[in-house]
This record gives C-alpha cells, structure tokens and sequence, in this order.
C-alpha cells in the first residue's frame, strides 16, 4: 500500500486559496470604496453577521475592525431572529456575508433591516443574488475553485473573504488616521499592551532610589554607593542637584586597566560626562532598544526641563514584559 502524498495535497490547497486571493486586487474598485465611504459615515456600529462558515470568518473581521478603529460586534443572522435584532439600531451598518447570497437566516432579515433604514454592505459571490440586490454595495469575494477537492467545503472562499475583511479595516484604520497608541488602548492587557502603552516613568527608580555621589567622593565611597543601590553605577552631581555625570562597573573596569590608583582617585575624576539619558515619557519599548543598541544595561531618565528624575535597568523593562 502505498503512502499517501500529504505534501503535495498541502500545496495545492496552498496554491488555490494563494490564487484566490490574488483574485481579489482586480475587485478592489469602486464598490469598495462606496463601503469603506458608509461605514466612515456611520454614527453607530458595524454589525457583521453570517451563517456557517461565512459566520466564523464574520467574527474575526468583527474583532479585526473593532481593535483598529472601528466600531463593531458581531450578530448571529440565527439569534437575531430571536430577539438580538435589537442590537442593531438604524445609525449602525450592517455587513452581511454569505457567499451564496441567498443563505435562509441572512435573507430574513433583510426586509427588518430595510424597514428600519439600516445600510447593508453585503460579501458575496454573487451580486445579483438576494442579499446582492438588497445591499447598497457588494463585494465580490468569489472564487474559481475552492481548495476542497470536491470544491465544497469552504477553504480558498473564506480565506479571500477574510481578506477582503482585513482590507476593509485597514483602509479605514488608516483613513482615520489611527495610531500605534489608539491600538495599544484596545489591547491593554498581554505583552502587546505592555509595549505599545508602558513609558519610563512607569518603570523607572526615583528619588532616594537614585544612587548619588559628588565629583570629589572618593572612589572607594562611591563603589559603597554603587554595591547599596545595586545599578552598578552612580550619578554624579554637583551641590545644585545637577547632574555632572555617570560613574558605571565598566568606568572601574576600564580604570584599573589604565592603571588609576582607585585608592586616591576622585570619581569627578574618572566619570563619564557625557552619559545616554532619554526623557520620562519615552516608550519603554523604545528605551530598550536603545539600550541593547548601545550594550548599555542602566539608562538615565530626565523630564522635560532635562533634571535628571529616575534611572532604570534593562532587567525593570524585562520584567515588565517589553520584549
């Protein structure tokens, strides 16, 4: 008995939903343009809803447009004929997707949602079906083959129509002009929150954490201050309370090396003048990355009249999931 060929199964399935996706550029035209123009004037919702299959790829473009910008949710065409109906108010738009056009608990509701002034934005393979005819626009989501070898089970269909959904809310993500900051709010939670949102001044180490010597202290006294603290640095400041300097391991490293008899010396002496110092409301994505371009593990924060306010380790910003 010979072995069957998975791979083989696997690219051709690869390559008819590659191709029915490529089939989609030729219908990015005026219709979509007309759809991305109702939901831009929308004063509600995007309400999507679908049956099957075209149900679940429905609830992903819901959750798609909802966390770039646009507001929307997703109805079961089944349940809103049982009383969730009422979710959808006559300021909302209705995205329909059936590739049929003509699925039963879809084309219910249509004449409801007419009645009720409610615009519909339909995701068919058949303009002239039903649900075609009803919508103020269609976008053509057809395919010439579907993966399945018997071109039944939805496979190269609902990829394009998950597509086509991706392409609706990217253009209106970026006609609203939203930012990496906008995204971050509707993702607080998880890593992606935690790095888009966190800055420094979150993070950082302030005030008596600070560890701070005068550029006359005596090495030695300064090394004290460094092991307490536990950055493995010291600022360095004058009697104002500004900051002259920076004193790390790797300025001692480097200082035995020279020969400096770290007995005698001075650490205004030996310090590094012109330290890295980013502002207090700097990303602390950002920070990191400055900091693993620069090998340096300890940053110096200053606010907006560049007084120094805080210092923070590569280990805080580990810690707090910005990887």
């Amino acid at each position: 008995m010979s072995a069957f060929d998975y791979v083989s199964s696997a690219l051709r399935t690869i390559r008819l939903e590659a191709e029915a996706v490529s089939a989609l550029s030729e219908r990015i035209n005026g219709s979509f343009t007309k759809a991305c123009e109702l939901i831009m004037a929308c004063n509600g919702r995007v309400i999507v809803t679908g049956m099957g299959k075209s149900g679940h790829i429905g609830k992903k473009i819901a959750a798609t447009l909802a966390s770039t910008g646009t507001p929307a949710f997703f109805v079961h065409p089944g349940e809103a004929s049982h009383g969730d109906l009422g979710m959808i108010t006559r300021q909302d738009v209705v995205l329909a997707i059936s590739y049929s056009g003509s699925s039963n608990e879809v084309v219910t509701l249509l004449p409801l949602l007419k009645r009720a002034g409610v615009k519909i934005i339909s995701m068919s393979a058949n303009a002239q079906s039903t649900l075609g005819e009803v919508a103020e626009v269609n976008l053509d989501i057809s395919v010439v083959h579907e993966a399945c070898p018997l071109d039944l089970a939805p496979t190269s269909s609902t990829t394009a129509t998950l597509v086509m959904g991706d392409a609706l809310a990217i253009a209106l993500l970026e006609a609203r002009g939203f930012t990496a900051e906008d995204f971050a709010f509707s993702h607080p939670g998880g890593a992606l929150g935690r790095k888009l949102l966190l800055r420094l001044t979150d993070v950082m180490h302030s005030g008596s954490d600070i560890p701070q010597v005068s550029p006359d202290t005596p090495l030695l006294e300064a090394l004290m201050v460094m092991s307490e603290k536990g950055f493995g640095m010291t600022t360095v400041m004058n009697n104002s309370g500004e900051l002259l300097g920076i004193f790390t391991d790797g300025d001692l490293r480097r200082s035995i090396d020279r020969g400096v008899d770290v007995r005698s010396a001075k650490t205004g002496e030996l310090m590094n003048t012109n330290p890295r110092m980013l502002r207090e409301n700097t990303l602390a994505a950002e920070a990191l990355a400055v900091m693993e371009e620069a090998k340096i593990n300890v940053l110096l924060i200053s606010n907006e009249q560049k007084q120094l306010v805080g210092v923070v380790k590569i280990n805080d910003l580990l810690r707090a999931g910005i990887i």
